[in-house]
C-alpha cells in the first residue's frame, strides 16, 4: 500500500534525523558528565579550602540526597556531594550513555519493555528493604552496585525516548515548512 505524499520523509531528512539523535545524545550525555563531575568537584574544592565553590555545591545536592557521611565515598577525606547509592545511579546514568550507542542503533526507538526497568529497580529495593528491616546493613558496594543497575538502565530508557521526541519535532517542523511552502496552513492540515 502506498503513503500518501505528505507522509513521506526525504532522505536528507532521515540523515537529519540521524544527525539529531547523536547531537542530543552528546548533548544529554555531557550534561551528566558534568553533573557527575560536580559531584566529585566538591570534596576536591573542599579540601582545597574552596569554600565557596564546595559549599553551594553541597547545599544543592542536599535537595536531592541526605549526604550521611557514613553512607557517602570520600576524597582526600571529605565525602561526594551525595551518597553512594545516588552516586551510583549518577554513574550509571553516565556509563548507559557512554554505552548506549554500542548495544544499540540511534535509530532505533522502540523502547525495552518496562519489565527490564522495574527489575533493575529490584536488587535496591531489596538491598534497602533488608538495612530498614534490620536483617542485614548494606554496605557502599551494594548501594553503589544497585545504583549502577539502576543509572543504566534508566540511560537504557531514556535515550530512545528523547531521540523519539527530536525526531517528532524534526518531522513537524519538516511537514510545516513544505506546507507553507505550498501556501497550505499547518494547523488545518
Amino acid at each position: 500500500m502506498t503513503e500518501p505524499a505528505e507522509n513521506y520523509t526525504s532522505q536528507i531528512v532521515l540523515q537529519n534525523l540521524k544527525k539529531k539523535a547523536y547531537w542530543l545524545w552528546g548533548s544529554v550525555l555531557f550534561i551528566v558528565a558534568v553533573w557527575v563531575l560536580i559531584i566529585l568537584a566538591a570534596p576536591i574544592a573542599k579540601a582545597n579550602e574552596l569554600i565557596g565553590i564546595s559549599n553551594p555545591i553541597y547545599s544543592f545536592y542536599s535537595y536531592i540526597c541526605h549526604q550521611i557521611p557514613s553512607r557517602s565515598f570520600h576524597i582526600l577525606e571529605h565525602q561526594f556531594a551525595v551518597c553512594s547509592r545516588c552516586f551510583g545511579v549518577y554513574f550509571g546514568l553516565l556509563l548507559g550513555m557512554l554505552i548506549y550507542p554500542l548495544i544499540r542503533s540511534m535509530d532505533e526507538i522502540e523502547p525495552f519493555p518496562r519489565f527490564w526497568l522495574i527489575l533493575a529497580l529490584v536488587p535496591m529495593v531489596i538491598d534497602w528493604s533488608l538495612t530498614f528491616f534490620g536483617i542485614w546493613e548494606n554496605t557502599h558496594f551494594t548501594r553503589v552496585s544497585t545504583g549502577l543497575i539502576l543509572g543504566i538502565a534508566c540511560a537504557i530508557f531514556i535515550v530512545p525516548a528523547l531521540v523519539e521526541l527530536s525526531q517528532m519535532l524534526l518531522i513537524r517542523q519538516q511537514k510545516q515548512m513544505v506546507a507553507a511552502a505550498s501556501g497550505d496552513d499547518p494547523a488545518t492540515g
